[in-house]
């Protein structure tokens, strides 16, 4: 499984970003997909993911209600709709995928096999 992030950028904070990720390789619908980010110096944590199955989602506490995370699978892409961005969540962002991980291990970044490169979201003030 190939996946390619992209959608990054400089915004200012209040204002919103997507981002896509788009896999190769395998039947799409096949995958749970996540994301996950990087901070400068910081560890790599959760954000978002969508399962396979029914689509259900999960989200870290810090991005509730402020990003929505969605699939299309004729386009083998998971959108990441981000709105209402804050500096602090200036990142690398990652997207993962799975075709495995169990609805308790969604935000665990050793339960996805398959990874992107970063795209990097910066929000100024």
């Amino acid at each position: 499984v190939q996946l390619q992030a992209s959608g990054g950028g400089l915004v200012q904070a209040g204002g919103s970003l997507r981002l896509s990720c788009e896999a190769s390789g395998r039947t799409f619908s096949t995958l749970s997909v996540a994301w996950f980010r990087q901070a400068p110096g910081m560890d790599r944590n959760f954000v978002a993911a969508i399962k396979r199955n029914g689509g259900a989602t999960r989200y870290a506490d810090s991005v509730k209600g402020r990003f929505t995370i969605s699939r299309d699978n004729a386009r083998n892409t998971v959108y990441l709709q981000m709105d209402y961005l804050r500096i602090e969540d200036t990142a690398d962002y990652y997207c993962a995928a799975s075709s495995s991980v169990i609805s308790r291990a969604l935000a665990s970044q050793n339960a996805y096999a398959y990874w992107g490169q970063g795209t990097l979201v910066t929000v100024s003030s």
